[in-house]
């Protein structure tokens, strides 16, 4: 029996069914027939929601991008925590790659990708900034931080973040414990706080061989 299903539905069934292929075979080593199998639909179903394989993956990262934006949106709303800690909340709910999108990140590097991979970054920073700001206002109200420009020491962090979180992994460690520290040094002068009030929680942020505490206040 014919199977008729809601037309988002169907979607989200394609792009599930792709997110798993691509994670398993890559996305040059999955092919749309391997989609249509995984799915059980016809060819003309698939291009009536997509126009290529290529609009599959678009469509993959839109999909985690708001799924990005409402975690780091519940973070920042969270009033029973300080503001110190949703702000790494926030920036942690920028990492797909800890959520199931490694293959999904892998493909973004991709030299051929180099549009979506910037697409990307800019949705991430036209988004998130705004969240991002409004924890620094809270901060400045409590008497954290003091900066005339919260707006702009968050478009500047961000932009710098968004590139160190993609360089991070071809580094070595001596390389990136030294990024590390200049990153948590900067945001906290950009922000106008003591030194130290975000090194111990900024470094959650980095989750491999994290950078002692102690070497961020020198």
């Amino acid at each position: 029996m014919r199977i008729v299903k809601e037309a988002e539905e169907r979607r989200n069934e394609i792009l599930d069914a792709a997110d798993e292929l691509f994670g398993r075979k890559g996305f040059d080593g999955t092919s749309t027939n391997d989609i249509l199998e995984n799915v059980g639909i016809a060819r003309g179903t698939l291009y009536y929601h997509f126009k290529s394989k290529e609009d599959i993956l678009d469509a993959l990262i839109q999909r985690y991008e708001e799924q990005m934006y409402s975690a780091a949106a519940a973070a920042a709303k969270d009033s029973s925590l300080p503001v110190t800690e949703r702000l790494i909340r926030v920036v942690l709910a920028m990492n797909v790659s800890q959520d199931g999108g490694k293959a999904l990140v892998e493909q973004m590097h991709k030299p051929q990708n180099a549009l979506m991979h910037q697409k990307t970054q800019q949705l991430t920073l036209t988004r998130l900034t705004p969240v991002l700001t409004g924890l620094i206002e809270e901060g400045i109200r409590e008497g954290l931080f003091s900066t005339p420009y919260p707006a702009e020491c968050m478009e500047m962090t961000m932009a710098y973040a968004t590139t160190f979180f993609d360089d991070a992994m071809d580094m070595s460690e001596e390389e990136r414990s030294q990024r590390i520290r200049a990153f948590i040094f900067n945001m906290e002068r950009l922000l106008g706080t003591e030194n130290g009030r975000l090194a111990s929680c900024m470094l959650r942020m980095f989750d491999r061989n994290p950078v002692p505490a102690s070497d961020t206040d020198e």
